[in-house]
């Protein structure tokens, strides 16, 4: 098959959707790789480290786009990058089309297959490529609510860990999953005051059990959440429907309710946010202010770490691409049936059932 590997063209998206070892390793299968010049330049991969993977150097999008059958990306195309689409394609990219109608009913006139990384799901409810990115958006929501903790960036002075003598920073998240899991790992491990909330009692017990009691745990009600916002330093949401627009969970009211200077992290952008403040920044202009708590809302946060997180995310997707391949996307979903429902976007149809509950859409089955 031919594949290609665009450069994103997302404002300060830095991945990219292969490594030259993972091109190498399609090159090997049998396939032709176009990679647009530029495109690993942002995680420090070169041109030429391409080519001498086998890789052929395009100059445009465009040219990319007309010479590759299977495009592999890291985020949702852009308007712009959609029309370039056409019946014959097969796009594998992280969509989160939940709360994208616009970008939807454009991929839907395209024709073209569309694959989302964050609906293939394993029979253990894991999955498998968007884990990686919830790892290192989770420890990055820490690290980047501590900085903004600072008085000189906004934040109300209070260091999460705390001194001796001094009252530690109270950090909540909101959702246990594994973003959720990341988190509290990072700011247990700062020494801060760490409530969970979710609604799966399990998950709670495991963390009760893994951290020995010493951090609170909470079942997801509307007072647990209430309560807990307003002690809260730093708010960190976490809240993932697989394929699904993220439930609001915090009012603006619950903001309000917050001190001011302190803190709060929408992990859950990319699906709609779970504070009803949330709106979607950039990493160029990442915060705003809504009644005095600083806001971060970027959906591409882990662009931040375009090496980390490109090489995480390739060690999942590239058995998949190479099925699709090797065996076109039937035959693949033959091998591993749980990209069968990675599938969003088929014949001009949505083929997910949360996007199109989401989007108030009608769903048909994929068809094969």
């Amino acid at each position: 098959m031919k594949i290609g590997i665009p450069k994103e063209q997302k404002d300060n998206e830095s991945r990219v959707g292969l490594t030259p070892a993972g091109v190498g390793q399609l090159v090997l299968d049998g396939n032709e790789v176009f990679v647009q010049k530029g495109a690993g330049i942002n995680t420090g991969i070169t041109d030429e480290e391409y080519i001498k993977s086998g890789a052929t150097i395009v100059e445009t999008n465009e040219e990319l786009y007309e010479n590759a059958k299977l495009i592999i990306k890291v985020e949702r195309p852009l308007l712009s990058e959609i029309k370039l689409l056409k019946p014959h394609h097969i796009l594998y990219s992280y969509l989160h089309l939940a709360a994208q109608k616009e970008a939807t009913l454009e991929l839907l006139k395209s024709g073209a297959t569309c694959i989302g990384y964050e609906t293939i799901i394993l029979k253990d409810g894991s999955i498998p490529i968007l884990s990686p990115m919830s790892e290192v958006a989770g420890k990055m929501a820490v690290q980047v609510g501590s900085y903004y903790l600072q008085k000189n960036n906004g934040g109300m002075g209070k260091l999460l860990g705390g001194v001796p003598g001094v009252e530690r920073g109270k950090v909540v998240v909101l959702g246990a999953g594994v973003a959720g899991q990341s988190a509290i790992k990072a700011a247990f491990g700062l020494g801060a005051e760490v409530t969970a909330i979710d609604i799966d009692v399990n998950k709670l017990r495991y963390l009760d059990d893994s951290y020995k009691s010493q951090i609170t745990t909470l079942y997801s009600t509307p007072k647990n959440i209430e309560k807990s916002v307003a002690s809260a330093d730093l708010l960190i949401g976490t809240v993932l429907i697989p394929g699904g627009k993220t439930p609001c969970l915090v009012t603006k009211e619950f903001i309000s309710s917050m001190q001011k200077g302190s803190v709060i992290v929408d992990v859950a952008i990319d699906q709609g946010g779970c504070f009803e403040t949330s709106k979607i920044t950039s990493l160029e202009n990442p915060t705003y202010s809504v009644d005095g708590v600083v806001h971060y809302c970027v959906g591409n946060m882990a662009s931040a770490y375009p090496l980390t997180s490109t090489l995480s995310c390739e060690n999942s997707i590239l058995k998949y691409a190479r099925a699709i391949a090797c065996r076109g996307l039937k035959g693949a979903c033959e091998i591993y049936p749980e990209l069968l429902g990675g599938i969003n976007i088929k014949d001009e149809r949505v083929t997910c059932r949360k996007v199109a509950d989401s989007l108030n859409l009608d769903y048909v089955g994929v068809g094969f």
